[in-house]
C-alpha cells in the first residue's frame, strides 16, 4: 500500500511544477504529517524530492528528474477509456486503476500538454442518470464488473417475478443506461446471449475458471439490436388516437419515439381541423391513458371504446373541477 502511495506521490510530482502538503494529502488520502514521512523517504531512496519552506512552499522534483514508473498495466489502461464516465467507474470499483492511469499519461506529456485533463474535464462532463431520478449503485455490481474485466464464469441467482433462478453465466459486458446498470452474458446451456438488470441479482459467485470470450462478439452493437427488440417487444396493445399539430409534435415525448415516428409516418392527411388520425402501438391501455393524457386537449382517443371512455370521464371530470371554481365568488 505504502509502495503504491509513493509511487503516486512521485508521479503527481513529476505532472506539475510543485503541490503543498495539503494538496498532496488531499490527492492521498492521508495526512500532512504521512506526506512529510512518504518526502523523507523519497529522498532516502534517491528521489530527489526538495521541500520549500514558508507560506508559498511545498514539494517539487529537482534536476529534471523524470521516473521511467510510467507503463501502464492492463487494468489501468482498460479503466483510462472510461474515465470520461467517473461515476461508473466508481461504481464498478475501477476508480483507482483510472485514476493511476491518469497520472501516468500525465507524467508522460510535454510540460506544455500536462493541463489538457484538467481543460477537458472542465469541459465535458458525462451525466448518465435521467433527470428527477435517484439511482442506487447494485451491491453486486463490483463483484460482476470484476468478473467481466477478468472473464471469469459466474453462478449468480436473480429475481425473475416471484422466483428465485440460478443460473451459469459468462459475462461479456456492463451497460449503464438511464442509470440502470445492466450484463450482457452468454448462458453456456444454450450458448445465447442474454442481458440482465444487475439490481435484480441477490447473489453472485465467480468460478476460478476463465471462458475463452467470442471474439466477435460486438456489445455496442448487441446492445443496440437488444434494445430495440425489447422496445418492440413490450409493445403488445395498440390504440387509435387523432392528434392535433400539437399534439402530434409532443408525442415523441410521452410515448416510446420510435413507434410514435413509424405510426406519424403512415399517416395521411390532416382532416379540416389540421389533425391525424394514427394508429400506435403502446404497451397496454393502462399505460397508454398514462402517457397520453400528458397531451390533454391534443389527443382524442378513438378505439378502443373503453379506453375512449376513460378519457371522456376523466376530461368530464377535469371540466367540473374548473366550472366550480369560475363559479365560486
Amino acid at each position: 500500500m505504502r509502495a503504491a502511495r509513493l509511487i503516486k506521490m512521485v508521479l503527481l510530482l513529476q505532472s506539475r511544477p510543485s503541490m503543498t502538503a495539503a494538496e498532496l494529502a488531499r490527492e492521498l488520502e492521508v495526512s500532512e504529517r504521512t506526506i512529510t514521512r512518504d518526502a523523507q523517504a523519497l529522498s532516502e531512496a534517491g528521489v530527489p524530492v526538495y521541500a520549500d519552506r514558508g507560506r508559498a512552499g511545498g514539494y517539487r522534483l529537482i534536476g529534471g528528474y523524470r521516473t521511467r514508473l510510467t507503463g501502464l498495466a492492463r487494468s489501468e489502461a482498460e479503466a483510462l477509456f472510461l474515465s470520461g464516465v467517473p461515476g461508473a467507474l466508481r461504481e464498478m470499483g475501477l476508480e483507482d486503476a483510472a485514476s493511476a492511469a491518469r497520472l501516468k499519461v500525465s507524467a508522460a506529456l510535454l510540460p506544455s500538454l500536462r493541463d489538457a485533463p484538467h481543460t477537458a474535464t472542465q469541459r465535458f462532463h458525462l451525466d448518465a442518470p435521467a433527470w428527477f431520478a435517484e439511482p442506487k449503485t447494485p451491491e453486486l455490481l463490483p463483484a460482476i464488473a470484476e468478473a467481466v474485466w477478468d472473464d471469469r464464469r459466474i453462478t449468480a441467482r436473480y429475481r425473475r417475478q416471484e422466483a428465485d433462478v440460478k443460473r451459469e453465466l459468462e459475462p461479456y459486458g456492463l451497460v449503464l443506461k438511464a442509470g440502470v446498470w445492466y450484463v450482457c452474458a452468454r448462458v453456456p446451456d444454450p450458448g445465447s446471449f442474454r442481458v440482465y438488470r444487475i439490481d435484480r441479482f441477490t447473489a453472485v459467485e465467480a468460478d476460478a475458471e476463465r471462458f475463452a470470450r467470442d471474439e466477435a462478439f460486438d456489445l455496442p452493437g448487441f446492445w443496440a439490436e437488444r434494445a430495440v427488440q425489447f422496445a418492440r417487444s413490450i409493445l403488445r396493445a395498440t390504440v387509435v388516437v387523432r392528434l392535433t399539430e400539437t399534439g402530434a409534435r409532443q408525442l415523441r415525448h410521452v410515448v416510446d419515439p420510435l413507434s410514435a415516428r413509424e405510426a406519424l409516418a403512415e399517416t395521411g392527411k390532416p382532416d379540416d381541423e389540421g389533425r391525424v388520425t394514427i394508429t400506435l402501438p403502446v404497451e397496454s391501455h393502462d399505460v397508454a391513458y398514462t402517457q397520453l393524457l400528458a397531451l390533454g386537449p391534443e389527443v382524442e382517443v378513438l378505439e378502443p371504446p373503453v379506453l375512449r371512455e376513460r378519457f371522456a370521464q376523466a376530461a368530464a371530470r377535469t371540466a367540473a373541477y374548473y366550472a366550480r371554481i369560475t363559479d365560486s365568488p
